[in-house]
């Protein structure tokens, strides 16, 4: 069982492609889902459909969540308060540029790693 990777962009088509991207990379060893867009179909985020993103991603060994702006990581702070207490600590946003930080998160989990290293692996991106 591998960590999940969710991305989380104000933009479906970045979403999606991202999503995509990760998956020719990493393969079916990682469950990977995405939130793009609000509910118009407009820029924006959305917790319903962050939630519904982690739950199409959900592993036992946690789900890290990538995003692109303030309010992605907003809402999906909110959509983390929102799952049952059982999921709540199982699920942490990564400081990481949203592609590059989704690819070598995914790598990292399908290596089978632990939410924490995937966390820090992806984050390292950050502190360069």
């Amino acid at each position: 069982m591998n960590v999940g990777i969710v991305i989380v962009s104000h933009s479906s088509k970045v979403a999606e492609g991202a999503a995509d991207m990760v998956r020719q990379m990493v393969g079916n060893q990682v469950s990977v889902a995405y939130a793009g867009g609000d509910e118009s179909g407009g820029l924006g985020t959305s917790v319903a459909r962050i939630m519904a993103a982690i739950d199409a991603a959900w592993s036992d060994a946690g789900v890290a969540i990538l995003v692109d702006l303030g309010g992605a990581e907003t809402n999906s702070e909110m959509a983390m308060e929102m799952l049952p207490p059982e999921r709540q600590g199982k699920v942490v946003i990564c400081n990481a540029p949203i592609v590059e930080g989704a690819v070598i998160a995914a790598t990292e989990a399908s290596g089978g790693s632990s939410l924490e290293k995937v966390q820090a692996v992806a984050e390292e991106l950050s502190a360069q």
